[in-house]
């Protein structure tokens, strides 16, 4: 236990956050990584402004102590995946999700030199960004969001620039990646030894022209998904053009032959003949509710999971009153016949993005100040586990249990 704490709030909580330390990092080799690490987590949650190592240790220590905390940050050799994967199995146990929500996370940077840093285009912000791009999966629940797993996004000028990949410890075997395949190696990784609820896959594929790679790839893992596309998004429809609305409490039946379609085509064939359902929906945890049309057409059979059929293939679409073009487009292989049920929990991707904007307000998600490609993983991680002791503390008191333990 870390003694010589400076904030009231932390002694009332002392008890409760090692025990949550002592969970999260039992598979730590060493007394000292554990010691260390609950300096970290200490300072993420207690620290105001930025958290770096100075504010953090004067703030949990009382004396400026950089040197070890840079160390464990940064060197030292524990494994971020087995921190996630204890963080995902204790969120999951106490606020079982409803979705896997995949979100892109940007880091802006001063530099050249951090790991995977570049100058690259942000489709969120619409515009070029000196930054680190990462792609983040999230357990989603009505209680709030918890991200689990983390993917760096390598620019593809680092795979052949050995100095930058040195200075920035790069493994060899981490090499740039399209977006799909890092979604799914998180995915893979979490569907491994991970003791976590399964849940829909949710995901904002928007800026993309392909997404037949990632719909492929969920549906032959057997997850069911409610992907976000674009207008310009290519999708698989069936002979017919796919552009029969679909009657949302009967099963449809549509020809195996397949074209490729742009989503607007498809949503422009409805036409005012469509039959549509209104529903209200917001987009994001603090908007207005809103009424608007869905309407729901089929496209093609997926890809056969693992021991299971093919679910069919559906596109959604959100066409607001008095616009002659759809607002929001989505394919699905869920059940379309509850559309009210799927219009709720693509309002779920809204939760997770704004408890991102917490992550780099209050808990320091933004803060690292190394390099290195080990550092980067261990610090996200770490402030993803600062948000889980807050957000497990607080279903503790929800539901009247003792506030000193947020693991019991």
């Amino acid at each position: 236990m870390i003694s010589n704490l400076r904030s009231p709030r932390a002694a009332l909580r002392q008890d409760g956050l090692s025990a949550y330390c002592q969970d999260l990092f039992a598979d730590f080799a060493r007394s000292d990584q554990r010691r260390w690490g609950e300096v970290y987590l200490r300072g993420l949650l207690q620290t105001p402004g930025r958290k770096t190592p100075a504010a953090i240790s004067e703030q949990v220590l009382g004396r400026r102590t950089v040197q070890p905390i840079q160390q464990f940050v940064n060197q030292s050799t524990w494994e971020a995946g087995d921190v996630r994967r204890r963080l995902a199995e204790l969120v999951g146990a106490a606020a079982p999700p409803q979705a896997w929500s995949v979100q892109d996370v940007v880091f802006p940077k001063n530099g050249t030199r951090s790991a995977g840093v570049a100058r690259q285009f942000v489709p969120r912000q619409g515009r070029m960004m000196n930054c680190q791009l990462a792609v983040a999966t999230s357990l989603v629940s009505q209680h709030g969001s918890q991200p689990v797993n983390w993917q760096l996004v390598l620019p593809r000028h680092w795979d052949a620039d050995e100095e930058l990949r040195s200075q920035a410890h790069v493994p060899d075997g981490v090499r740039c990646l399209p977006r799909h395949r890092l979604v799914l190696d998180s995915l893979d990784e979490m569907l491994g030894e991970w003791d976590v609820p399964l849940a829909p896959v949710l995901a904002d594929w928007s800026h993309e022209t392909e997404v037949e790679p990632l719909l492929v790839g969920l549906e032959e893992r057997g997850l069911g998904y409610l992907v976000q596309t674009g207008a310009a998004t290519v999708l698989q429809a069936g002979a017919d053009g796919g552009h029969r609305a679909v009657p949302v409490a009967h099963r449809v039946h549509r020809a195996p032959a397949a074209v490729r379609r742009r989503a607007a085509e498809l949503a422009d064939e409805l036409g005012p003949q469509g039959e549509r359902a209104v529903l209200a929906w917001r987009d994001a945890p603090d908007a207005r509710a809103r009424h608007s049309q869905f309407v729901v057409a089929p496209l093609t059979a997926g890809r056969r999971g693992a021991g299971g059929p093919a679910a069919a293939r559906h596109l959604v679409v959100e066409w607001p009153f008095g616009r002659s073009q759809p607002r929001t487009y989505w394919v699905t292989n869920l059940p379309v016949q509850r559309l009210p049920e799927l219009v709720a929990l693509s309002e779920l991707r809204g939760r997770a993005a704004a408890d991102f904007e917490r992550l780099h307000r209050d808990y320091g998600l933004g803060d690292f100040e190394g390099r290195s490609f080990r550092g980067w993983h261990h610090h996200v991680t770490l402030a993803s586990a600062a948000l889980g002791y807050d957000l497990l503390h607080g279903l503790a008191r929800e539901r009247g249990e003792d506030g000193s333990s947020a693991t019991g």
